[in-house]
């Protein structure tokens, strides 16, 4: 297939590299910023451009992965080619694009990227929802061809995934580095707590998260909770926020 990629952040860098890598053929790669999109284009033996007037209209697909609130402007203009034209959003309606033409559909990787990093992109969740049931299969048979995990899922369910995306993964990272500041301050290193990070995502993979769930606030210790929040005392902002968690998993074990 004949692609195109509008974008050249993260998600396009590695969405780009696995259909190449499958057999499609990347013929541009559009982008604002004409350095981003060389350097992703030549990867991926493609052509740059940071003009959407000399978008090639001879390709079978465009990918827009580029910022929410960019994606209706960029599908407006590359309405007028009458191709099928997708989305990688994961908050984002599929009526985004379906207001501007029919055919349309959304092609979300449920993960999160980051250009330095290589991943195994067969192991990549891809949300999938089309205009029409044709549409649809075709989304779902490109998916297959770099992931081993497609999903039917619609805007509704989608933005419901993507918020739990964010509590899964977004939040929890925030954490870390809130445990990285702790340990700064008192000159301690980090690397003591990744293998503990390690085996709390390795459990999950096995269980669900209320069974794998351990420390003071599961077990009502309230001694050692009201020593951390003491310890926490200069900091209100996260003496507030330690003692919300700690009422969240106390009632996650009531539940």
């Amino acid at each position: 297939m004949r692609i195109t990629m509008i974008g050249s952040g993260n998600v396009s860098t590695h969405l780009a590299a696995a259909l190449k890598n499958a057999g499609h053929r990347i013929i541009q790669v559009f982008s604002p910023n004409i350095g981003h999109a060389s350097l992703l284009a030549y990867h991926v033996g493609a052509e740059a451009t940071d003009d959407i007037s000399t978008i090639n209209a001879e390709t079978d697909l465009f990918i827009i992965a580029v910022k929410d609130d960019a994606i209706a402007d960029i599908a407006e203009q590359l309405a007028v080619h009458q191709k099928l034209m997708v989305h990688t959003s994961g908050a984002t309606s599929l009526k985004v694009l379906s207001e501007v033409t029919p055919k349309a559909g959304v092609f979300y990787p449920l993960q999160t990227f980051s250009k330095e990093k290589e991943l195994d992109f067969r192991s990549v969740p891809l949300c999938i929802e089309g205009t029409d049931e044709a549409i649809t299969k075709h989304l779902i048979e490109l998916g297959q061809t770099i992931s081993n995990n497609i999903y039917r899922v619609d805007s509704a369910q989608r933005k419901i995934l993507h918020l739990s995306a964010v509590f899964a993964c977004n939040f929890p990272n925030y954490l870390y580095y809130v445990a990285q500041n702790l340990l700064v301050k008192h000159e301690l290193d980090f690397n003591l707590l990744r293998p503990l990070i390690m085996e709390t995502a390795e459990k999950v993979q096995q269980q669900f998260p209320a069974v794998a769930q351990t420390g003071p606030a599961v077990r009502n210790d309230v001694q050692t909770m009201a020593a951390h929040e003491q310890l926490l005392e200069g900091d209100v902002f996260l003496q507030n926020l330690y003692r919300l968690l700690s009422e969240g998993v106390m009632k996650m074990e009531k539940n």
